[in-house]
């Protein structure tokens, strides 16, 4: 077990996060439409990389551990 990262349920925890984030992002986008201007790089841009990257991180850990 690797003690200085986080650990199989961490990263469980922070898959499950991240597809709900990704999830909320959908249906934002299904009840008031894609945002334009500023909204729309704050929206996908900066929310849609996070959960989208912590994602990904989380679930290629998940595995490698497995």
């Amino acid at each position: 077990m690797n003690k200085f990262g986080p650990t199989r349920g961490e990263h469980l925890f922070r898959l499950v996060f991240s597809l709900f984030g990704l999830g909320c992002i959908g249906v934002l986008f299904a009840v008031h439409g894609v945002p334009r201007g500023p909204g729309l790089v704050e929206v996908v841009g900066i929310a849609g990389a996070f959960f989208g990257g912590s994602a990904v991180w989380s679930a290629r850990a998940l595995l490698r551990k497995g």
